[in-house]
């Protein structure tokens, strides 16, 4: 029987491949039916913290690849098990909330099945104890969350944002594989918790930097790092319960996901702390000053959760007890406020039919129960008490140890503060709304009232989620400690001044906000190579080289394929020859008679006129006396049945070639002289080439001839003197048996074509 991590994975697979009949069969009930598993299985992980937060652990191991010693394993520990509570919580209240919110879409059958499937691949990928099962989840993730970013296929900004997100995701996955190989290699083993209890020895390996630089790579394109960062506010394009989902509580925190698990094993070096803190940042500020520069609500929200990611990357990067602490603190509270965010967004698209943060307004009047969630949720985003991004922030400030550091937070919660104001404009300004504008169905705007709730009462009594959750992830990246305990008093600190300071400094960035937008306006139409830009350039030469190479290699003609591959036979074993040295032995010319140097002779002149000649019949002729003198070789060499066979053979063929021949048009020389020329070497370098390894074949014996075994046991055996005889119909039986049921077969089918007549006229 299946162990409770991995009967969690299969039941989300089995209930997505169910998913279908239920969404016909239930109707609008649908959502509340299939919410009922993830909502289970949210139960089942929470009956399972007391126990993690003590220290356990849960590790469910199967054979799965035995020849590779690769296993389908699941480990449960604080920082999983964090994950998988977000994934599953969330993805119930995200299950119910497509109900209402594509309610009157036809494609309903189509969505919970991807969606599901998603769930069931981020909840494997979190949970995942071997490094190959992790990587088969990493890209089931990215495999599905292109389905559904592209779910609206008919639109084309649909097909090219899902391309783009699989393209950049998948990229970053081949990265990925790469350096788990490297890593397997250097620890000798696929399981996580054999692999992070050799951090240090592995640090030391050589294969440490490549297998660094290449998970970095990995994490980065998941989690929108800069220059990866681009596909995620395309992402957008999907519908809002994906967004909410897939781009704020789960898929995009894979990444850190990923850098988090690794820490003990990859951290604590310089290298590591310099690219992680560098890159955090940079995205943490870009992802910030693009949200306050947008107009569509939803990509504010993309570009606000750009930022959130590059501040939970630096703190990883950092790496101290309170910096990691901070991140999983952080990592909630997210999760918590974005998804409610992203959830609010779609009521407000809904029921208003705008995202246009320029056209919305008043909103608080019109939609009270959403205006409230919005509410509570921007409270966290912003950073205000008692909300727990409130304390995640004052943690976060606590980790910040030196000036640079310190700044980069601040300017962090600075920028994340304005654009949580920027997210509430529609309910706290603007103009009355638009009359016909009404509250959203219920489950729109419950789902997010929720999440802000949790928000809110975990920031009243943080210990509800510290010794329950943070703290047991935390341990599970750290070696020693578990950073400061959350509170939401910590009294008058430097870090509450620094809190106060980014709030009154955010105030004052909103209310600049139309100069930003107007000098961003301003440089967009500066040709300056942006990643995003890179991207489009990328695939416009994918497109120019694949069409050159079409036209290159797909002619049409013939002769224009064997050519090529032709040389690349020639290049690829010419130079592995050249470079490994072949194992050709020298000729023994001297021991060579006048007749045997003659034949070979004849047969070379006889091919040179064929190939020059200008009369078909006299090129016939040429080929008919290298077909001789190929008998004539057999013959020599004691092998007069072969002989008698090439020359049937070859009188037959050149008198088929005649009177063919003689039925055709007039000789014309159809090539230049170039051309021949040019023919004439590739040729030579093919027959050079296998005249090189037939001696090579000859000069390798790794075993007796076999010939001799024939010679000694044809008569004792088989009672047969002719050895050949013998070798075809004993010791070759079979094979001789195969190629006479062949002829027989072909004989059939010639024959029912000579009796098949058509119907006279």
């Amino acid at each position: 029987m299946p162990g409770g991590c991995t009967f969690a994975v299969i039941a989300v697979f089995a209930l997505a491949a169910l998913s279908p009949a239920v969404a016909r069969l239930a109707g609008a009930r649908a959502g509340w039916l299939l919410s009922l598993l993830p909502a289970a299985l949210t139960g089942y992980f929470a009956w399972q913290v007391p126990g993690v937060s003590e220290g356990a652990t849960l590790l469910e191991r199967r054979p799965w690849v035995p020849g590779l010693g690769v296993e389908l394993s699941f480990y449960l520990d604080g920082l999983g098990l964090l994950f998988a509570l977000l994934v599953c919580g969330i993805g119930a209240i995200v299950v119910l909330y497509s109900g209402d919110y594509l309610a009157s879409r036809k494609e309903l059958e189509r969505f919970y099945p991807l969606l599901l499937f998603f769930m069931g691949s981020m909840l494997g990928l979190v949970l995942a104890g071997d490094i190959i099962t992790l990587y088969v989840f990493w890209e089931l993730t990215s495999l599905s969350s292109f389905l559904l970013i592209g779910f609206e296929h008919e639109r084309t900004d649909a097909r090219a944002a899902a391309l783009q997100a699989l393209l950049v995701t998948v990229m970053g996955g081949l990265a990925l594989l790469a350096g788990l190989i490297l890593l397997g290699l250097a620890s000798g083993t696929t399981q996580v918790t054999e692999l992070l209890a050799q951090g240090e020895s592995l640090r030391e390996h050589r294969f440490y930097l490549a297998a660094l630089l290449l998970l970095l790579v990995g994490a980065f394109t998941k989690s929108a790092q800069v220059p990866f960062h681009f596909w995620l506010p395309n992402a957008m394009e999907a519908p809002t319960p994906v967004s909410a989902y897939l781009h704020s509580a789960t898929m995009v925190k894979a990444g850190v996901y990923l850098l988090a698990r690794f820490s003990p094993v990859l951290g604590e070096t310089s290298v590591w702390l310099h690219i992680t803190v560098a890159v955090g940042a940079l995205t943490m500020v870009c992802g910030a000053l693009l949200a306050l520069v947008s107009r569509d609500l939803k990509r504010v929200l993309a570009y606000s959760t750009i930022s959130a990611l590059g501040m939970l990357v630096l703190l990883v990067g950092v790496g101290t007890p309170t910096a990691v602490k901070a991140a999983m603190a952080q990592l909630l509270a997210h999760a918590l406020y974005k998804g409610a965010l992203f959830l609010v967004a779609g009521a407000v698209d809904h029921q208003t039919g705008t995202r246009d943060l320029d056209r919305l307004g008043g909103l608080a009047s019109a939609m009270p129960g959403t205006a409230l969630a919005a509410l509570l949720a921007g409270l966290s985003m912003a950073g205000l008490p008692p909300a727990l991004g409130f304390v995640a922030k004052e943690v976060a400030y606590e980790a910040a140890s030196g000036a640079v550091l310190g700044a980069l937070v601040g300017a962090g919660a600075l920028l994340t503060a304005t654009a949580a104001l920027v997210t509430l404009r529609p309910f706290l300004a603007g103009d009355a709304p638009d009359p016909r504008t009404s509250e959203a169905p219920l489950l729109l705007w419950a789902g997010p009232l929720v999440l802000g709730l949790a928000g809110l009462v975990s920031g009243i009594v943080p210990r509800l989620v510290d010794g329950t959750l943070t703290a047991p992830a935390a341990m599970s990246v750290l070696t020693d400690g578990a950073g400061t305990k959350l509170a939401l008093w910590h009294g008058l600190t430097p870090a509450l001044g620094l809190s106060v300071v980014s709030l009154v400094a955010g105030m004052g960035l909103y209310g600049a906000r139309p100069l930003l937008r107007a000098a961003w306006e301003g440089l967009r139409g500066i040709p300056v190579p942006t990643p995003g830009r890179c991207y489009d350039f990328s695939l416009q030469g994918l497109d120019w080289l694949a069409k050159g190479l079409t036209r290159a290699l797909q002619s049409g003609y013939l002769r224009a394929y064997t050519t090529v591959t032709v040389l690349g036979l020639v290049a690829l074993v010419g130079a592995t020859l050249a470079l490994r040295g072949s194992p050709v032995r020298p000729v023994p010319l001297a021991d060579l008679r006048i007749y045997e140097l003659m034949i070979p002779a004849t047969m070379f002149l006889a091919a040179l006129v064929a190939a020059t000649s200008t009369s078909r019949l006299a090129a016939v002729a040429a080929m008919g006396a290298v077909g001789y003198g190929v008998a004539l070789i057999y013959l020599l060499f004691g092998a007069p049945d072969l002989a008698m066979t090439q020359v049937l053979v070859e009188t037959l063929a050149v008198v088929l070639f005649v009177l063919v021949f003689y039925h055709l048009p007039r000789f014309a020389r159809l090539s230049s002289t170039t051309a021949r020329l040019r023919d004439a070497v590739i040729a030579l370098g093919v027959g050079g080439l296998m005249t090189v390894l037939l001696l090579a074949a000859t000069a390798l014996q790794f075993s007796p001839p076999i010939s001799d075994f024939y010679a000694e046991n044809s008569r004792p055996l088989a009672h047969g003197r002719n050895v050949v005889n013998v070798i075809v119909v004993d010791f070759r039986g079979l094979d001789t048996l195969g190629e006479i049921t062949v002829l027989a077969l072909a004989g059939i089918g010639v024959y029912a074509l000579l009796r098949l007549r058509g119907p006279r006229e």
